[in-house]
């Protein structure tokens, strides 16, 4: 949630920026709510002070005998205490009012964050990998969903059967390559110094408005009847970790990784990737979370980029690496890096990672400070910063696309091998 002080004070600059986002921001709708609001604290500290001043009367004026001054004196106390009641009621209305505003403001973007009206528009920072030529290799590339089909490790009839559409059943080796890989990246990020955590499905209201997937993206969420949510993606949980604590600087920065299952409505998404195992509604994926100082935590995106680059090029998968713009950035992020896999079946790279720094934007809503008494008195908020590391879903079908051979079988990568018990090859029946 972006500081009200800062909005009031540069709110040219806020509505260029929610320009910049195709955001909608209501200024006049702030401006009235703020004005109302300090009216109205500065009415409570009136009365206050009224109230503190006429108290103080009442004693000096039952030594001087003037009982019936200090009984009209107590009056207009009692009187000025139903006000305060009456003026905190009103008070508590606005806040309540312009926080619900300011919730559904996103984040101000870095200056680093190049300006663009769409996905059309992110510049491409860089690549690793060449694709194969499958056609040079004298074959024609196959989609996942008919790899995996085909060799029976992917079953989405079953997942239809058990669920409903864009669920699906891992068996076999489909079943142990989602194990061998999710061991594999909590094993790569916790050697460069991340520690690991396992967290709840379920969420409350408060931790999901923490991050900001509440209010403004509940049409996205599983809800149960007693008002808990799954989670679309560890960042919910490993961000609300210290929700409400002050940590001290030295602690930071915090790096944390942890494995979950994830659910998504995708409202609005039908016909977007929904074929294969890209866009479903329950998925596997390793989340990085960092928890940073103002001064240090774009460095540390750029960290964390790396080590999401690293999964995939332990895996020897190509991708490249783009920078989002301000209409495609998310909306609690003031920076982010997607990671992209190149998949043969599009012909093009896709989403595997996106790494964002979120500035204090989280922070402010989940209340999570950190103190530095040799920089400054009393408590700042934090940055925060979460990336993933990777999808799980889409890093099976990037391997079953890319190391497929002729015959149908998959190649394992060379970096999976251990993870998958020593097999090399995955073949029917596997």
């Amino acid at each position: 949630m972006l500081d009200i002080k800062f909005v009031r004070d540069n709110l040219d600059a806020v509505k260029e920026c929610m320009a910049n986002r195709n955001a909608a921001f209501d200024d006049e709708a702030f401006l009235r709510l703020d004005a109302q609001r300090r009216e109205l604290i500065a009415s409570e500290e009136a009365l206050q002070s009224e109230r503190n001043t006429l108290s103080k009367k009442i004693g000096q004026l039952m030594k001087e005998g003037q009982r019936e001054e200090a009984e009209a004196t107590k009056d207009r106390v009692r009187a000025i205490n139903e006000e305060l009641d009456q003026a905190g009621e009103a008070r508590q209305a606005v806040d309540d009012e312009l926080r619900q505003l300011m919730l559904r403001v996103p984040n101000m973007t870095d200056a680093s964050t190049p300006v663009g009206a769409s996905e059309d528009d992110n510049p491409e920072i860089r690549r690793w990998g060449t694709p194969r030529d499958f056609a040079a290799e004298g074959f024609e590339s196959k989609p996942h969903w008919d790899l995996g089909t085909d060799l029976g490790i992917i079953d989405f009839e079953r997942g239809v059967k058990l669920a409903e559409s864009r669920f699906y059943v891992l068996g076999g080796a489909g079943a142990r390559l989602e194990r061998a890989l999710i061991s594999f990246m909590l094993d790569q990020h916790t050697a460069r110094g991340y520690r690991e955590w396992w967290v709840p499905a379920l969420a409350n209201a408060e931790t999901l408005t923490g991050t900001a997937q509440l209010p403004k993206f509940e049409d996205d969420l599983y809800k149960t009847t007693e008002g808990l949510y799954l989670i679309p993606t560890a960042e919910v949980q490993l961000t609300n970790l210290h929700a409400g604590e002050i940590l001290d600087a030295d602690e930071l920065p915090l790096r944390y990784c942890a494995f979950t299952p994830c659910f998504r409505e995708e409202a609005g998404s039908a016909g977007r990737d929904t074929r294969g195992i890209i866009r479903v509604h329950q998925f596997s994926k390793v989340e990085m979370v960092k928890y940073a100082r103002p001064e240090e935590a774009f460095d540390e995106l750029e960290m964390m980029v790396s080590d999401a680059e690293n999964i995939l090029q332990k895996l020897e998968l190509p991708y490249r690496v783009i920078s989002l713009c301000t209409g495609d950035i998310g909306f609690s992020s003031a920076k982010t890096y997607d990671v992209e896999v190149w998949l043969p079946s599009y012909d093009a790279y896709k989403e595997i990672s996106s790494c964002s720094c979120c500035t204090d934007f989280q922070a402010r809503r989940a209340n999570i400070r950190y103190r530095d008494p040799s920089q400054f008195k009393g408590t700042r908020y934090l940055y925060t910063l979460n990336g993933s590391g990777l999808a799980v879903g889409r890093t099976m079908a990037a391997v079953l696309e890319n190391y497929q051979n002729p015959d149908g079988s998959i190649t394992v990568p060379e970096a999976l091998v251990p993870y998958m018990g020593g097999m090399t090859r995955i073949e029917l029946g596997a």
